[in-house]
């Protein structure tokens, strides 16, 4: 089954990577949305179905943690499972995560088999 999946990250080249990393994992993406922020991913939920979002922490205007808690707020949003893919690897930061309801964290720099496992295994669990 292929899944539509949101990257969000503040570096046009890091979604790439993390685009193209995701496709020759193995794990099937049918669409594939870009934002650089929080802002900008809640803009494309507005209009788009996505099964998945893949987000950096740290973005400017906003961040991985204040777009969780937007999503949170709505019925829908909040039943996406969100995948942090950061370079940031402070136990308090991740931790906040996953209060906030991150389903899984993959630390930069990562390899597609890492994706591919994390990603599949969340996918798997859902409904």
């Amino acid at each position: 089954m292929a899944y539509n999946v949101l990257i969000v990250d503040d570096s046009q080249t890091m979604r790439k990577v993390i685009r193209k990393t995701v496709s020759i994992s193995g794990f099937e993406i049918g669409e594939c949305w870009e934002a650089g922020n929080g802002k900008e991913a809640l803009d494309i939920l507005r209009s788009c179905w996505v099964d998945l979002i893949l987000t950096d922490l740290n973005m400017p205007e906003m961040n991985g943690l204040e777009m969780m808690k937007e999503l949170a707020k709505d019925e829908i949003y909040r039943r996406i499972p969100v995948v942090l893919i950061t370079t940031e690897g402070s136990e308090s930061r991740i931790g906040e995560a996953y209060s906030l309801g991150i389903k899984g964290y993959i630390q930069k720099p990562f390899y597609p088999e890492m994706i591919r496992d994390v990603l599949s295994q969340i996918m798997e669990g859902i409904p």
